[in-house]
């Protein structure tokens, strides 16, 4: 089951609904606020990122600085201060680019990708998003002294020690795995449980390896994501709040005082996802600002003129909007 969430509402015409689910939790865990089908286990896709990072902490991945552990959980748009990091990290442990096993692909940005076009350079795998966490992936086996190839298969002791971390940190029992667009095993998860896990991230002990992850994304949202990207937009008008966003419509956070939220838009929208982002955050009591309200509302135009909007369902999500 699913709801309405988010409408783009063009010269007064309502154009097109997006529909998912969506919670909201507490300090103390527990649901203040769900619509949809938040007890279903998903694929939360790149939103798992930082417990995956969580393992490689866990199991001798040392970071030379908290930039180096962002790249680690990244969703990165191939730009400068991207490659530089991932090329940094595969260099200091006798990696290159080859060694990686996600597939080719050019940057998301649409600057980097224009100067690698014009360089004449083909696809390559350190351009592909998900290209950091392949290479801190790699970093980790070689602490461990665990086998270089095959690292991406599940039967691997790294992506074993993935599995048991994620179950652990969201408490969801073991299904069946997916694969995701990198090559790597992906675990299911409920968006309850999803949130949960970013509260456990966002509240822990300073100086925990949670800690760590925690501090390193709200440190560095654009090594994270990218200019003009939605983790970058979210975070720097939200201080404190923790996020990632996951491909196919996934979002979660938390804010420092263990409040968290997590959801899924069913037919994975990325222009529905900031404005349902703000509304979520108003229902849990972030203070509003200019800032926030511009992100909640993006224009619709035509012909360079702004001609309606896209914003969360009225009451669905913001009460009282």
């Amino acid at each position: 089951m699913s709801v309405d969430l988010v409408e783009m509402v063009r010269s007064g015409f309502r154009e097109c609904v997006h529909r998912g689910s969506v919670v909201i939790i507490g300090p103390d865990g527990d649901p203040t606020y769900e619509a949809g089908s938040v007890h279903v286990p998903i694929y939360p896709r790149s939103t798992n990122k930082p417990m995956q990072a969580l393992t490689l902490l866990k199991h001798g991945f040392e970071p030379l600085d908290d930039a180096e552990l962002a790249i680690a959980t990244a969703s990165h748009t191939g730009e400068p201060e991207h490659i530089e990091l991932i090329e940094r990290l595969l260099r200091r442990f006798g990696f290159d680019e080859n060694d990686l096993a996600c597939p080719p692909d050019l940057p998301m940005d649409e600057r980097a990708r224009a100067g690698v076009l014009y360089r004449g350079e083909k696809p390559a795998k350190r351009y592909m998003n998900c290209s950091g966490k392949h290479a801190a992936m790699l970093a980790t086996c070689a602490v461990n002294g665990w086998p270089i190839d095959g690292y991406p298969d599940i039967a691997h002791p790294l992506q074993q020690a993935v599995l048991a971390q994620v179950i652990e940190l969201t408490g969801e029992p073991e299904t069946d795995l997916g694969i995701d667009g990198c090559g790597l095993p992906i675990v299911p998860v409920s968006l309850v449980n999803l949130a949960r896990a970013f509260a456990a991230l966002a509240t822990a002990a300073q100086g925990s390896p949670e800690r760590r992850i925690a501090d390193a994304l709200r440190a560095h949202p654009r090594v994270i994501s990218g200019t003009n990207g939605a983790d970058l937009q979210t975070m720097s008008a939200v201080p404190g709040l923790l996020c990632k966003i996951g491909a196919d419509g996934v979002h979660a956070g938390a804010l420092p005082d263990g409040s968290a939220f997590a959801y899924k838009i069913d037919d994975g929208a990325d222009r529905a996802r900031i404005p349902l982002t703000m509304a979520v955050l108003q229902r849990m009591g972030v203070a509003w600002s200019d800032e926030l309200a511009a992100l909640a509302a993006p224009a619709v135009l035509g012909g360079g003129a702004r001609v309606g909007v896209i914003r969360a369902i009225p009451g669905v999500v913001a009460p009282g909007s």
